[in-house]
Parts: C-alpha cells; structure tokens; sequence
C-alpha cells in the first residue's frame, strides 16, 4: 500500500507531465501586452475609448494543461475592454465588435500574422503560428451599469459571498457582444454580461481557503496571469480534473464537461487542503453536491443567475 508521500510524489509527477512551462505563460503575456499596445496607440480607433486587455480562462487562473497532442495550439482567451465613451445608449453590439475586429485586423496586418482573422459568435481568434502556436480569442465588452452591477451584487450576497468580496466583483461585471442575441444591430440594454475579473477574484479567495481565512483582497490592476505560478492544491486538482476529462472524453466532444464547471464545482468544494491528494480527495467526493436538482444548475458564482450548464437541458446535449 502507497504511503501518503508515495501517493503525493506520484501526484507531483502527473501534473509536471501536464503543466504549461513558465515559457508559454511568458509568450502569452507578451503577446497580450503587444495587442494591448496596439489599441492603444495614438492612431488606434479606440484610443478614445480607453481601451484595456486582459486574459480571462484558464491563463488567467493559473489552470491551464497541456494539450494531449502536442502539435495542437494553446487557447488564449482575452477581453477587450473599452472603459469609456461607448455605452449601450449610443452603439450597437454590432458596432462594438466591428470597432475591435478592425483594430485587430490592422495588428494582423502589422504583425505579419498569416491566417486570417475569425469571427466567433463572441469574440475575435487570431492564430499564431510560430515557435509557440496560440489561438487568441477577444471579446469586446464595455463596463456594465451600475443598476445591473447592484441587481448582481445582491443575487451574490443572496447566495453567501460575503458583501465585501461580492461588492469587489460586481463592480468588474462587463456588457459583452454575441452575434446570436436578437437585438444585437439594435440599441438595447440587455446585452449579455460577464465578468472574467470578478470570477478571478472569486477563485483567488477559493484558492486561499485555509492560507488566509476570512481574508478579502484589495482590489487591484491584475493583468500580468497573476495565479499561475502560486501553484496551490487546488490549481493543481483542476489541472488533474482536466487532464482526466480530456482523456476521457477524447473520441466524443459533445459530452465533454467544459471547464469553467469543473474549475466552479472544484473552487467550490475546495475546504483549504494543504496537500494534492487531500484537496482531490475532497473536491472529489464533495463537487457533486454543489450541482443543484433544478436551474440553474452550475450558478455562475460571480452571476448566480447564470448557469454554466444550460447545455445539460438542452436534447442535443441530454
């Protein structure tokens, strides 16, 4: 029988396997910081808007793996935010969209870069193909109103995040674009919302369960990967978790959890295990329990009305 050092060095192991090297988190950030540059400069279309780009996902949480192919590309996800000037009363989604992706067009061009750009329903993918191959994807989006802002600060309180943290997240909730919305050429007000930062914060006060309890942080310009190399039990279980779901899933993409549930059901169970093999024997045997019998069914914790399963009730998807 494996004693608990065997079983942790054996854990250790595995995720050096499928860790990103630092090097891959460096070239991401430089590429960012290069994008970022470019909107703004003086002759950027968005210079006016205040525009700022930050990583979102997995490079943000410190959670990424490698892909199972070795030739396959890296996921880099962005957000593209535009902190000023362009508001929901004067431009469309549409407009919002076609401002960054003629932006990002002109970087294309600028930078050398060979594929073409494409339109995703959400956001804009550039492809990189070099020395170290990403797909980079950016949603635009604007800051949110205040008025939704404070509808989501108090869902959040309703479902237990303490008021100080959850008013540090509402306050980073953003409007973003989706081409599938039905007033997406119209002006409107009900654009979809996210919040890539808050949800970071969120899972920066998970991480940090039993280091620093009843802690809350102070709120700061996070926008060089910040968690990746503060490697805490549960990063290290979530990249175990995905390592595993990529495995299992391989031959049948439509029934593959995505991560932001398993990353949410994780955060969630996570009590502040100092060590791998406690953390993933807990999150484990507890995750299940933070999928609730009715919708949503994975409330996204910055945004509990949201729920990241909606897929499940979905026929295609049963």
């Amino acid at each position: 029988m494996l004693t608990t050092n065997q079983k942790q060095r054996i854990l250790e192991s595995m995720i050096e396997r499928l860790e990103l090297p630092d090097s891959a988190y460096e070239k991401a950030k430089e590429r960012y910081d290069d994008i970022g540059e470019w909107l703004g400069r003086n002759e950027s279309l968005c210079v006016g808007y205040n525009p700022h780009i930050f990583p979102q996902g997995s490079f943000r949480l410190g959670t990424a793996v490698r892909p199972l192919d070795e030739k396959e590309e890296y996921d880099l996800d962005l957000a593209c935010k535009l902190r000023t000037g362009f508001t929901k009363a004067l431009f469309t989604q549409e407009a919002l969209k076609k401002l960054i992706g003629q932006e990002i067009e002109s970087y294309r061009i600028a930078r050398g870069i060979k594929v073409p750009k494409e339109e995703k329903h959400r956001c804009w993918r550039l492809d990189y193909q070099d020395d170290l191959s990403f797909h980079m994807d950016t949603v635009p989006c604007i800051p949110e109103e205040k008025l939704r802002q404070n509808l989501i600060l108090e869902s959040m309180k309703r479902s237990g995040i303490h008021e100080t943290l959850a008013g540090l997240i509402a306050q980073d909730s953003v409007s973003i674009t989706d081409d599938r919305h039905p007033r997406y050429r119209q002006i409107c007000s009900d654009w979809n919302v996210s919040n890539p930062q808050g949800y970071a914060l969120w899972f920066e006060s998970r991480m940090k369960q039993g280091l620093c309890e009843n802690r809350f942080f102070a709120k700061g310009q996070v926008d060089d990967i910040p968690l990746y190399k503060r490697k805490t039990p549960l990063q290290r279980a979530i990249q175990l978790l995905k390592r595993h779901r990529n495995l299992m899933f391989k031959n049948n993409d439509d029934a593959k959890p995505i991560s932001i549930i398993i990353t949410t059901l994780a955060a969630r169970a996570y009590q502040g295990e100092l060590d791998i093999e406690s953390a993933l024997t807990n999150i484990l045997s507890q995750m299940g329990n933070f999928v609730n019998s009715k919708n949503p069914r994975v409330p996204n914790p910055v945004n509990p009305q949201e729920d990241f399963a909606d897929r499940w009730s979905m026929p295609q998807y049963k």
